[in-house]
C-alpha cells in the first residue's frame, strides 16, 4: 500500500470514528433528556389523558407504523385526536371532522406529540431530525429518501416548523392528497437535507427553541422559510 493510500484510509478511519463518537454523543442526550421531559410532564401528560377519557373514553394513545432509519418500521406514538373507530386518509386536513374537541386543542398546540418522546427513548426517534413518513409516501428506491432514511427520525425538524400551518394548506388545495405528494413533501425533503448537511449539536438546539415557541405561539408567523 503506498503512503498516500495508507494515509487516506487512516484519515477515513479517523472520520468514521469521529462520527460513532458525535453519533453516541448524540444519542445519549436525546435519551437523557427525553427521559427528564417525560418525567417533567407527567402532570400534563396525565392531564391530557383524562381529557381524552372523558370526552372519548378508550383508547388514550393512536399507534401507526412509520418508517424510520434505514427504512425499518416502527409503531409512532401520539395522543389520540380523532373519534374511536375513525377511517380515512392518513393526512389530515384542516376542518377534519374526525378530529374530537379536546384533539384540536391538542394538535394546535402540538401535545399529541408527547408520547413520541418515549419513542425516543426505546431509540425509534431522535428529539430533532427528519419527520417519519408512513409507507405509502416513502420511495426507497431515491436517492432523496435513502439519504434521509440514514438517520433516526425526529420528533421535530425544520420542515416541521416551516410547514407548521399544513393542515391549512392542505385544507385549501382542490387535491390534497396530490398537493402533499406533488409539494409539500418535496419541499420537506429539501429542508430535510438542508438540515443534514449543517446538522450540529447547537442547530439542534436553535430548532428545539424554535419548536417549542411556535407551539406556544400558535399564531407565530416568524420571517424565515427555512424553518430556523
Amino acid at each position: 500500500m503506498s503512503v498516500h493510500a495508507s494515509e487516506l484510509s487512516r484519515s477515513r478511519f479517523q472520520e468514521s470514528v469521529e462520527v460513532h463518537k458525535i453519533r453516541e454523543a448524540s444519542r445519549w442526550f436525546d435519551c437523557v433528556a427525553a427521559a427528564g421531559l417525560l418525567l417533567l410532564s407527567s402532570p400534563l401528560l396525565a392531564g391530557i389523558a383524562a381529557a381524552i377519557f372523558l370526552e372519548t373514553g378508550l383508547p388514550l394513545v393512536f399507534r401507526q407504523k412509520r418508517v424510520g432509519r434505514n427504512g425499518n418500521l416502527f409503531t409512532l406514538l401520539k395522543f389520540r385526536t380523532m373519534r374511536v373507530g375513525s377511517s380515512g386518509p392518513s393526512i389530515t386536513v384542516g376542518g377534519d371532522s374526525r378530529v374530537t374537541r379536546a384533539g384540536k386543542v391538542l394538535r394546535k398546540f402540538k401535545l399529541d406529540e408527547l408520547p413520541q418522546l418515549w419513542n425516543v427513548v426505546r431509540g425509534d426517534m431522535s428529539l430533532v431530525g427528519p419527520r417519519p413518513e408512513v409507507p405509502e409516501y416513502v420511495d426507497a428506491s431515491d436517492p432523496v429518501w435513502q439519504a434521509v432514511l440514514q438517520v433516526r427520525p425526529g420528533i421535530t425538524d425544520p420542515a416541521s416548523i416551516a410547514f407548521r400551518n399544513e393542515e391549512e394548506l392542505l385544507a385549501k388545495a382542490s387535491d390534497p392528497f396530490q398537493f402533499y405528494k406533488e409539494n409539500l413533501l418535496p419541499a420537506k425533503l429539501s429542508l430535510n437535507l438542508a438540515y443534514l448537511e449543517k446538522r450540529s449539536l447547537w442547530l439542534d438546539v436553535r430548532v428545539l427553541l424554535e419548536t417549542a415557541r411556535c407551539a406556544l405561539l400558535p399564531g407565530y408567523a416568524g420571517s424565515k422559510q427555512d424553518g430556523i
